[in-house]
C-alpha cells in the first residue's frame, strides 16, 4: 500500500499537531458517493477524524455513515496519505468500501450549517472537480489543500485505467 505526502507551502520543519481521520472510496455503478456542503459547494470524500479506542476501519464506516447515511464495508485500504500545513500533520487512511445499505446521515450542528448532503458524481466529474485544487490557491488555502488531498487520493484509486500525471 502506498504512502504519499503533500507539503504544503506553509509547513513548518517540524510538525507538533498531528490528526488521523479515514476515507471511504464509495463507487456504484461508475458514481463516487461525495459528500458536499451545499452553502459553500464544497466537496469531500466522506471521511473525518479517528476517536479513541476506534480502528481505522470503524472509523471509515462510522465518517461515511454520518455524512451520507450509507452502510459501508471497508474492502481494502489502498493509501495513506499525510499532509504538512502549519506545524501539522494530517494523515488520511483511504479504503474502498463497498454499500451494505442505506439509512439517514447523523450530521453535526457544523455540518449542518454547511448544507452536507450526500450526492453520487461520475467518478471522472470529481476527477475534474478536484483537479482545480490550484482554482482556489488565492481564496483558500484549506480548501485548495483539502481539494489537492482528495485528487491526490482519486488518482492512486485511478492510476490502473486513468492516470493523473
Amino acid at each position: 500500500m502506498p504512502t504519499l505526502e503533500i507539503i504544503g507551502s506553509n509547513s513548518h520543519p517540524n510538525f507538533t499537531k498531528t490528526r488521523i481521520a479515514c476515507r471511504g472510496i464509495v463507487v456504484r455503478d461508475g458514481m463516487l458517493l461525495l459528500s458536499r456542503e451545499t452553502v459553500t459547494d464544497w466537496w469531500l470524500i466522506p471521511g473525518g477524524g479517528l476517536e479513541a479506542d476506534e480502528t481505522a476501519e470503524e472509523c471509515c464506516i462510522r465518517e461515511v455513515r454520518e455524512e451520507t447515511g450509507y452502510t459501508v464495508r471497508p474492502v481494502t485500504q489502498f493509501l495513506t496519505l499525510h499532509e504538512y500545513y502549519e506545524e501539522w500533520r494530517y494523515t488520511s487512511h483511504y479504503f474502498i468500501c463497498e454499500v451494505q445499505g442505506k439509512g439517514e446521515p447523523s450530521l453535526t450542528e457544523q455540518e449542518q450549517n454547511r448544507g452536507l448532503v450526500p450526492e453520487w458524481i461520475k467518478l471522472d466529474d470529481a476527477l475534474a472537480t478536484f483537479a482545480r485544487h490550484q482554482d482556489y490557491a488565492s481564496t483558500s488555502e484549506e480548501k485548495r489543500g483539502s481539494y489537492l488531498r482528495e485528487y491526490t487520493a482519486l488518482c492512486a484509486y485511478t492510476k490502473h485505467r486513468n492516470p493523473c500525471n
